[in-house]
């Protein structure tokens, strides 16, 4: 059998941390400050629609939702594009720089609608890319597999948690901007940490080739 229609599976990273692979530690917390950035964010975004910008509520509220709408609609076309173009990698980079920025550009009052949109096309490339390198830090028999998503997670409700306590905090307190600052300063601190501890994580798997023309 051609051994070229059945590639070999990427080799994974064999560090340890606390008897898992160290990628482990490095996708954890890279998924924790993403999410404080992310709800960080959201915790600010409506009531400063209504008291900063002035928003009547119930246009604060069409516009909140457009723009739930469109963080949950986009990871479909932002999966499709790193698989078929970018890469896992690439993608998260992409997406977490996109974010960032657009956590820093609600900073101008006349740059929130780009800035909406910035962070939910962002949030597109980085959500479907991230978790899917979990399972391929294992071999499919390695029994700490299933487990590596309950402490993955953890880190999902870990910056879920801290986002509303501390960027709310900072939002009240010295301005709405320095709480927007905190949340791009956190996907800032989770990308530097993806980048950092690149070597840990496994390679991309291969691009999905295009259907040949018949």
């Amino acid at each position: 059998m051609d051994a070229s229609l059945h590639p070999a599976p990427p080799s994974r990273p064999t560090a340890q941390w606390f008897g898992q692979p160290r990628g482990l530690a490095v996708l954890f917390l890279t998924e924790m400050w993403e999410k404080f950035s992310f709800y960080g964010m959201k915790a600010l975004l409506i009531y400063y629609m209504i008291r900063h910008l002035q928003f009547a509520q119930a246009d604060a509220s069409l516009i909140y939702g457009a723009y739930a709408g469109g963080v949950y609609l986009t990871p479909i076309f932002g999966g499709y594009i790193a698989d078929r173009w970018l890469g896992r990698r690439r993608a998260i980079l992409i997406g977490g720089a996109l974010m960032a920025l657009g956590h820093f550009t609600l900073a101008f009052e006349s740059a929130f609608f780009p800035a909406l949109v910035l962070i939910a096309l962002g949030n597109g490339l980085f959500l479907p890319s991230l978790p899917s390198q979990v399972g391929d830090l294992y071999d499919e028999a390695d029994p700490r597999r299933g487990g590596s998503y309950n402490v993955y997670y953890v880190g999902v409700n870990l910056g879920a948690l801290l986002a509303p306590l501390v960027c709310g905090t900072l939002g009240e307190v010295y301005g709405w901007h320095v709480g927007f600052g905190a949340a791009g300063i956190g996907m800032c601190i989770g990308l530097a940490i993806y980048v950092l501890g690149g070597r840990h994580l496994p390679p991309d798997r291969p691009r999905a080739a295009e259907p040949a023309s018949g």
